[in-house]
C-alpha cells in the first residue's frame, strides 16, 4: 500500500458532507463569487479564499499596524498581524469543536482586519472625521478585496468580514462568520490585558474580580474558558452564542479595558498626534491627488474616497514617514 494518497477537492467536499454539523456551511453550497471560476483540483472554494487572503498585500501590511500600543518599546507586544493569527487559531478551535467549516472560519478570521487603518482604533476614529457617520474597517476590508486588491472571494467570506464587528447590527449569515465575532473579542481582550500588564498600565489586582473568578488566570486560561463558554452554549442553542453570565463578565472586562487602557487620560496626547497625522495626510492628498500611487487607486471613486483608501492602507511607520517627509522641516 502506498504511503501517501492524492486528496482532491471532491474528497474534501465529500468529507464536509458526511461529517460537518447540519448548520455548517459546506463549500458546495457557497453562493459563489462575483466572477464565476472553475473549481480548483485540490482546494475547496473557501480554502482558495484563505490562500488568496494570506498572499495579499493588505494582509502583509498588518505586520506594521498597531493593535493597541502605538510604537511600543519591546518585542512582545501584539500587532495587528499577531492578533489576526490569534483570532484565527481561536476561530478554528471553536469551528472544530462545533463541527462547523474550519476552512471558512479560518478565511474569515484571516481577513477580518485587513481593512484596518494605521494606529488602531484611534486611526479609525480619525478617518471618521471625513465621512458621514462612522468609518469602519470592516467595510474597508470588503472594499479592499472587491475593488482595491480584487481577490474575487466567495460571498460567505466577504459577508463574514463585513459583519465581524459587533458594531454591525446585522450579524454574519453563516455560523462560521459568527465564530469570528467571538474569536476576535476573545483574542483582543486576553492579549490586550497581558500587554497592558506588561506595559505597567494595569496590575493583576486591578482586573475585575468577576473575570478572574469566571475565567481563571489571564492568558491561556482565559482563552480556554471563553472558548468553552461559546462551545457549550452553542450546542444548547444550536447556533454560535455565549451564555449570558459569561457574556456579561466579558462585557464588564471590555468596559474596564476601555476605561483603564484604551481611553485612559495618559493616551490623550498620542490620540491628538494620531488625529493630526491622519488629518494632515488626508488634506494633503486631497489637494495633491495625483501623488497617490496608481497601484492603490480606484479611479472610479471620488477624490476623497481615493485619498481615504490610500491613507487607510498605510502602515503606522509608513504614515509617520510620509507625514515627516511632507511636514517636518528639512535641515539641508
Amino acid at each position: 500500500m502506498a504511503g501517501l494518497i492524492r486528496w482532491t477537492r471532491e474528497d474534501t467536499e465529500r468529507l464536509e458532507s458526511e461529517t460537518l454539523s447540519p448548520t455548517a456551511t459546506r463549500s458546495v453550497d457557497s453562493r459563489g463569487r462575483s466572477l464565476p471560476e472553475l473549481g480548483d483540483a485540490y482546494r475547496t472554494a473557501f480554502q482558495r479564499d484563505r490562500d488568496r487572503i494570506v498572499h495579499s498585500k493588505a494582509f502583509r501590511r498588518l505586520t506594521h499596524k498597531t493593535q493597541v500600543f502605538i510604537n511600543p518599546e519591546g518585542d512582545h507586544y501584539v500587532t495587528r498581524l499577531t492578533h489576526t493569527l490569534q483570532v484565527t487559531q481561536i476561530g478554528r478551535s471553536i469551528a472544530r469543536d462545533l463541527g462547523l467549516n474550519e476552512d471558512l472560519a479560518e478565511a474569515i478570521c484571516l481577513g477580518h482586519d485587513v481593512g484596518h487603518s494605521p494606529f488602531g482604533h484611534t486611526g479609525e476614529d480619525a478617518l471618521s472625521e471625513f465621512v458621514e457617520g462612522e468609518w469602519l474597517h470592516s467595510a474597508q476590508g470588503v472594499r479592499i478585496f472587491d475593488l482595491l486588491e480584487p481577490q474575487n472571494l466567495t460571498w460567505e467570506v466577504l459577508d463574514g468580514i463585513r459583519a465581524h464587528s459587533w458594531k454591525i447590527a446585522e450579524p454574519p449569515a453563516t455560523q462560521e462568520g459568527r465564530i469570528c465575532r467571538f474569536a476576535d473579542r476573545i483574542a483582543y481582550l486576553t492579549h490586550d490585558v497581558e500587554d497592558a500588564m506588561r506595559a505597567g498600565v494595569i496590575k493583576r489586582t486591578d482586573l475585575p474580580a468577576a473575570a478572574l473568578a469566571k475565567y481563571g488566570e489571564p492568558g491561556s486560561e482565559w482563552v480556554a474558558s471563553m472558548i468553552r463558554a461559546v462551545v457549550d452554549e452553542s450546542v444548547v442553542r444550536e447556533k454560535v452564542a455565549m451564555d449570558r453570565e459569561s457574556l456579561e463578565v466579558m462585557n464588564e472586562l471590555r468596559a474596564f479595558m476601555f476605561a483603564r487602557v484604551y481611553l485612559r487620560p495618559e493616551t490623550e496626547g498620542q490620540r491628538r498626534t494620531v488625529f493630526g497625522i491622519i488629518r494632515d495626510l488626508v488634506n494633503y492628498f486631497v489637494a495633491h491627488n495625483a501623488e497617490i500611487p496608481d497601484t492603490y487607486r480606484h479611479t472610479e471613486a471620488d477624490t476623497l474616497t481615493q485619498v481615504i483608501d490610500y491613507v487607510a492602507g498605510m502602515t503606522d511607520r509608513y504614515a509617520i514617514s510620509v507625514h515627516d517627509e511632507l511636514y517636518r522641516p528639512r535641515l539641508f
